[in-house]
Protein backbone atom coordinates (compact mmCIF):
# COMPACT_ATOMS: atom_id res chain seq x y z
CA UNK A 1 0.00 0.00 0.00
CA UNK A 2 2.68 2.27 -0.14
CA UNK A 3 2.48 5.38 -1.66
CA UNK A 4 -1.90 4.81 -1.96
CA UNK A 5 -4.41 5.67 -0.35
CA UNK A 6 -5.76 3.33 1.62
CA UNK A 7 -9.17 2.14 1.21
CA UNK A 8 -11.36 0.86 4.22
CA UNK A 9 -15.14 -0.50 4.68
CA UNK A 10 -16.33 0.26 8.00
CA UNK A 11 -18.35 -2.40 9.68
CA UNK A 12 -20.86 -0.57 12.63
CA UNK A 13 -20.11 2.68 11.07
CA UNK A 14 -22.95 4.30 12.82
CA UNK A 15 -21.00 3.71 16.54
CA UNK A 16 -19.00 5.01 18.82
CA UNK A 17 -15.65 3.32 17.33
CA UNK A 18 -17.37 4.11 14.01
CA UNK A 19 -17.18 7.88 14.88
CA UNK A 20 -13.41 7.81 15.96
CA UNK A 21 -12.62 6.19 12.89
CA UNK A 22 -14.36 8.87 10.83
CA UNK A 23 -13.12 11.49 12.63
CA UNK A 24 -9.61 10.19 12.18
CA UNK A 25 -9.54 9.07 8.74
CA UNK A 26 -11.22 13.08 7.62
CA UNK A 27 -7.03 13.99 9.25
CA UNK A 28 -5.41 11.19 6.85
CA UNK A 29 -4.90 10.26 3.46
CA UNK A 30 -7.08 7.24 3.92
CA UNK A 31 -10.68 6.95 2.01
CA UNK A 32 -13.74 5.43 3.88
CA UNK A 33 -15.33 3.50 0.88
CA UNK A 34 -18.41 1.94 2.38
CA UNK A 35 -19.98 1.94 5.75
CA UNK A 36 -22.21 -0.85 7.78
CA UNK A 37 -24.78 -0.59 10.25
CA UNK A 38 -27.32 -3.65 11.12
CA UNK A 39 -30.39 -4.12 9.16
CA UNK A 40 -33.31 -1.41 11.04
CA UNK A 41 -30.89 1.54 12.06
CA UNK A 42 -32.46 4.58 11.92
CA UNK A 43 -29.44 6.08 9.53
CA UNK A 44 -29.24 3.20 6.67
CA UNK A 45 -29.46 5.34 3.55
CA UNK A 46 -28.00 8.55 5.44
CA UNK A 47 -24.47 9.91 4.91
CA UNK A 48 -21.83 8.49 6.75
CA UNK A 49 -20.32 12.17 7.77
CA UNK A 50 -23.07 13.30 8.53
CA UNK A 51 -24.54 10.77 11.15
CA UNK A 52 -21.39 11.79 13.01
CA UNK A 53 -22.17 15.19 13.01
CA UNK A 54 -19.42 16.00 9.98
CA UNK A 55 -19.35 17.21 6.72
CA UNK A 56 -20.69 14.52 3.88
CA UNK A 57 -18.13 12.05 3.05
CA UNK A 58 -20.10 10.52 0.16
CA UNK A 59 -20.53 7.12 1.76
CA UNK A 60 -23.85 6.10 2.42
CA UNK A 61 -24.69 3.99 5.19
CA UNK A 62 -26.00 0.69 4.40
CA UNK A 63 -27.37 -2.51 5.45
CA UNK A 64 -25.91 -4.57 3.04
CA UNK A 65 -22.32 -5.75 3.89
CA UNK A 66 -21.17 -6.96 0.47
CA UNK A 67 -22.22 -4.28 -1.48
CA UNK A 68 -20.78 -1.89 1.30
CA UNK A 69 -16.86 -4.11 0.83
CA UNK A 70 -16.88 -2.73 -3.06
CA UNK A 71 -13.41 -1.45 -3.49
CA UNK A 72 -11.74 -1.58 0.19
CA UNK A 73 -8.68 -2.70 0.62
CA UNK A 74 -9.09 -3.65 4.18
CA UNK A 75 -12.24 -3.91 6.56
CA UNK A 76 -12.07 -2.32 10.17
CA UNK A 77 -15.16 -3.68 11.99
CA UNK A 78 -16.40 -2.14 15.50
CA UNK A 79 -19.52 -3.98 15.98
CA UNK A 80 -21.63 -6.81 18.10
CA UNK A 81 -20.58 -10.01 18.42
CA UNK A 82 -24.00 -11.36 16.67
CA UNK A 83 -23.42 -9.49 13.43
CA UNK A 84 -19.48 -11.32 13.07
CA UNK A 85 -20.23 -14.40 11.66
CA UNK A 86 -22.10 -12.62 8.57
CA UNK A 87 -19.04 -10.39 8.13
CA UNK A 88 -16.89 -12.84 7.90
CA UNK A 89 -18.72 -14.80 5.69
CA UNK A 90 -18.53 -11.92 3.49
CA UNK A 91 -15.15 -10.76 3.51
CA UNK A 92 -14.08 -14.00 2.83
CA UNK A 93 -16.00 -14.24 -0.16
CA UNK A 94 -14.56 -11.09 -1.29
CA UNK A 95 -11.28 -11.51 -0.38
CA UNK A 96 -10.40 -8.80 1.66
CA UNK A 97 -8.50 -8.68 4.96
CA UNK A 98 -10.05 -7.78 8.14
CA UNK A 99 -9.31 -5.49 11.48
CA UNK A 100 -11.50 -6.31 14.28
CA UNK A 101 -12.06 -4.93 17.70
CA UNK A 102 -15.46 -6.77 18.01
CA UNK A 103 -15.88 -8.23 21.66
CA UNK A 104 -17.41 -11.29 23.29
CA UNK A 105 -17.24 -13.11 20.15
CA UNK A 106 -18.95 -17.05 20.72
CA UNK A 107 -17.83 -20.29 19.25
CA UNK A 108 -19.35 -19.55 15.98
CA UNK A 109 -17.56 -16.29 15.47
CA UNK A 110 -14.24 -17.84 16.32
CA UNK A 111 -14.66 -20.53 13.79
CA UNK A 112 -15.63 -17.92 11.44
CA UNK A 113 -12.79 -15.70 12.21
CA UNK A 114 -10.64 -18.69 11.91
CA UNK A 115 -11.83 -19.87 8.62
CA UNK A 116 -11.40 -16.20 7.44
CA UNK A 117 -7.95 -16.63 8.43
CA UNK A 118 -7.21 -19.08 6.05
CA UNK A 119 -8.00 -16.91 2.59
CA UNK A 120 -6.80 -13.18 4.26
CA UNK A 121 -4.94 -11.87 7.14
CA UNK A 122 -6.73 -10.84 10.10
CA UNK A 123 -6.22 -8.92 13.10
CA UNK A 124 -8.93 -9.08 15.94
CA UNK A 125 -8.23 -7.16 19.14
CA UNK A 126 -10.11 -6.69 22.04
CA UNK A 127 -8.28 -3.53 22.24
CA UNK A 128 -6.46 -1.34 19.71
CA UNK A 129 -4.56 0.82 22.08
CA UNK A 130 -0.91 0.55 21.67
CA UNK A 131 -0.10 1.29 25.21
CA UNK A 132 -2.71 -2.04 25.97
CA UNK A 133 -0.33 -4.00 23.92
CA UNK A 134 2.42 -3.13 26.05
CA UNK A 135 0.78 -3.35 29.49
CA UNK A 136 0.09 -7.06 28.27
CA UNK A 137 3.79 -7.56 27.92
CA UNK A 138 4.85 -5.85 30.97
CA UNK A 139 2.21 -7.95 32.73
CA UNK A 140 3.31 -11.01 31.32
CA UNK A 141 7.12 -9.95 32.58
CA UNK A 142 5.89 -8.63 36.01
CA UNK A 143 4.15 -12.20 36.89
CA UNK A 144 7.18 -13.81 35.88
CA UNK A 145 9.53 -12.38 37.75
CA UNK A 146 7.76 -11.99 40.86
CA UNK A 147 6.66 -15.43 41.11
CA UNK A 148 3.85 -16.94 43.44
CA UNK A 149 3.84 -15.34 46.67
CA UNK A 150 2.50 -12.77 44.82
CA UNK A 151 -1.27 -12.57 44.00
CA UNK A 152 -2.74 -10.92 41.01
CA UNK A 153 -6.67 -9.21 40.51
CA UNK A 154 -7.80 -7.36 37.68
CA UNK A 155 -9.80 -4.40 37.93
CA UNK A 156 -11.69 -2.85 34.52
CA UNK A 157 -13.57 0.51 34.61
CA UNK A 158 -16.20 1.04 31.36
CA UNK A 159 -18.47 3.68 30.43
CA UNK A 160 -22.57 3.13 31.74
CA UNK A 161 -23.34 1.53 28.29
CA UNK A 162 -20.85 -1.05 27.60
CA UNK A 163 -22.99 -4.43 26.93
CA UNK A 164 -20.03 -6.95 27.85
CA UNK A 165 -18.40 -7.42 30.88
CA UNK A 166 -15.59 -8.35 32.02
CA UNK A 167 -14.03 -6.20 28.75
CA UNK A 168 -11.99 -8.18 26.23
CA UNK A 169 -9.16 -6.46 27.20
CA UNK A 170 -9.62 -7.73 31.06
CA UNK A 171 -9.54 -11.46 29.43
CA UNK A 172 -7.02 -11.08 27.54
CA UNK A 173 -4.58 -9.96 30.28
CA UNK A 174 -6.43 -12.62 32.73
CA UNK A 175 -5.46 -14.66 29.70
CA UNK A 176 -1.78 -13.72 30.23
CA UNK A 177 -1.21 -14.42 33.65
CA UNK A 178 -2.71 -17.86 33.12
CA UNK A 179 -0.01 -18.31 30.27
CA UNK A 180 2.75 -17.28 32.95
CA UNK A 181 1.05 -19.11 36.38
CA UNK A 182 -0.74 -22.51 35.30
CA UNK A 183 -3.27 -23.46 37.03
CA UNK A 184 -5.37 -20.06 37.65
CA UNK A 185 -8.90 -20.28 37.59
CA UNK A 186 -10.72 -17.27 36.72
CA UNK A 187 -13.07 -15.51 39.32
CA UNK A 188 -15.72 -12.76 38.62
CA UNK A 189 -16.95 -11.53 41.82
CA UNK A 190 -17.31 -12.57 46.00
CA UNK A 191 -19.93 -12.22 48.35
CA UNK A 192 -20.50 -13.48 51.58
CA UNK A 193 -18.62 -16.07 53.90
CA UNK A 194 -15.66 -16.69 50.84
CA UNK A 195 -12.96 -17.83 52.86
CA UNK A 196 -9.42 -17.12 52.78
CA UNK A 197 -8.34 -16.30 48.93
CA UNK A 198 -7.25 -19.18 47.31
CA UNK A 199 -3.91 -19.38 45.98
CA UNK A 200 -5.16 -20.72 42.23
CA UNK A 201 -7.62 -17.69 41.61
CA UNK A 202 -7.33 -14.67 40.12
CA UNK A 203 -10.45 -12.16 40.14
CA UNK A 204 -11.61 -10.13 37.07
CA UNK A 205 -13.64 -7.27 38.48
CA UNK A 206 -15.93 -5.34 36.18
CA UNK A 207 -16.97 -1.46 37.23
CA UNK A 208 -19.44 0.79 34.76
CA UNK A 209 -20.21 4.10 35.26
CA UNK A 210 -20.11 7.22 33.30
CA UNK A 211 -18.66 7.33 30.07
CA UNK A 212 -14.99 5.57 30.74
CA UNK A 213 -13.25 4.68 27.93
CA UNK A 214 -11.39 2.25 29.42
CA UNK A 215 -9.45 1.96 32.85
CA UNK A 216 -7.40 -0.92 33.24
CA UNK A 217 -5.43 -2.22 36.32
CA UNK A 218 -3.31 -5.14 37.05
CA UNK A 219 -2.73 -5.91 41.08
CA UNK A 220 0.53 -7.86 41.83
CA UNK A 221 0.29 -8.14 45.60
CA UNK A 222 2.84 -9.46 47.64
CA UNK A 223 4.33 -9.45 51.47
CA UNK A 224 5.14 -6.02 52.21
CA UNK A 225 4.32 -4.90 49.01
CA UNK A 226 2.20 -4.63 45.54
CA UNK A 227 2.75 -3.27 42.41
CA UNK A 228 -0.03 -1.76 39.98
CA UNK A 229 0.29 -1.69 36.49
CA UNK A 230 -2.45 0.59 34.92
CA UNK A 231 -3.57 1.89 31.58
CA UNK A 232 -6.27 4.41 31.14
CA UNK A 233 -8.05 5.61 27.79
CA UNK A 234 -9.30 9.27 27.43
CA UNK A 235 -10.17 8.90 24.22
CA UNK A 236 -11.63 6.34 21.33
CA UNK A 237 -9.31 8.51 19.56
CA UNK A 238 -6.65 6.01 20.96
CA UNK A 239 -8.59 2.99 19.96
CA UNK A 240 -9.41 4.14 16.60
CA UNK A 241 -5.50 5.21 15.79
CA UNK A 242 -4.46 1.52 16.28
CA UNK A 243 -6.79 0.36 14.31
CA UNK A 244 -5.54 2.60 11.58
CA UNK A 245 -2.00 1.59 12.07
CA UNK A 246 -3.32 -2.37 11.78
CA UNK A 247 -5.56 -1.93 8.68
CA UNK A 248 -2.28 -0.18 6.85
CA UNK A 249 -0.06 -3.40 7.38
CA UNK A 250 -2.59 -6.31 7.26
CA UNK A 251 -3.10 -5.84 3.06
CA UNK A 252 1.29 -6.43 2.89
CA UNK A 253 0.20 -9.76 5.11
CA UNK A 254 -0.35 -12.85 4.10
CA UNK A 255 -3.41 -15.10 5.14
CA UNK A 256 -3.51 -15.96 9.18
CA UNK A 257 -4.79 -14.91 12.62
CA UNK A 258 -2.59 -11.79 13.73
CA UNK A 259 -2.16 -9.76 16.71
CA UNK A 260 -1.17 -6.38 17.67
CA UNK A 261 2.57 -7.73 18.30
CA UNK A 262 2.94 -9.15 14.99
CA UNK A 263 2.93 -5.66 13.50
CA UNK A 264 4.55 -3.18 16.18
CA UNK A 265 8.03 -2.66 15.52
Amino acid sequence: MSGETLKIALHGATGRMGAAMVALCRETDVDIVGAVAEPGCSDIGRDLGEVHGFANVGVEVSADISAALLGADVVVDFSHASAFPGLARATKRAKIPLVTGTTGLGDEAIVALDDLATVVPVLWAPNFSLGIQVLVELVRHAVQRLGPSFDVELVEVHHRRKVDAPSGTALRLAREVQAVREGLSLCHGREGFVGARPDDEIAVMALRGGDVVGDHTVHLMGPGERLELTHRATSRAVLARGALFAARALPARAPGRLTLADILV
